[in-house]
């Protein structure tokens, strides 16, 4: 019942931005079933998985950095405003998820035993 909901959902999200995302709708479409694995978590578990990918967040900080400047006089110069901006704001990056204990309660019940060792319970 649950993927068949998910495909009519994907059929409505296709309808509205299919015509203006193709290439974005056909991708997902031949990759659903790697892609409709993620849904199979609870929200507990999918919320910190989409929300505190450490990579991107770097990605956004870097590109929040650079847009506004046309060019760069050296590599130098680039690395230190990238290097003063990290440093700002890392302080943000040290805030706890938010109901992580929850997560971690739901990620012990769906990786029995894969936690141990590394977080007390």
């Amino acid at each position: 019942m649950q993927i068949l909901k998910r495909l009519l959902s994907l059929d409505e999200l296709e309808t509205k931005w299919g015509e203006k995302y193709p290439i974005v709708l056909e991708s997902w479409r031949s990759k659903w079933e790697l892609l409709s694995a993620y849904f199979r978590y609870p929200k507990a578990i999918r919320k910190p998985i989409y929300t505190t990918n450490a990579v991107e967040a770097v990605h956004r900080q870097f590109r929040t950095l650079t847009k506004t400047k046309g060019a760069f006089p050296n590599e130098n110069s680039l690395l230190k405003l990238l290097y003063i901006g990290i440093n700002q704001v890392s302080n943000k990056w040290t805030m706890p998820i938010s109901n992580w204990a929850l997560t971690i309660a739901q990620l012990s019940i769906y990786f029995k035993g894969r936690l141990d060792g590394i977080i007390k319970i």
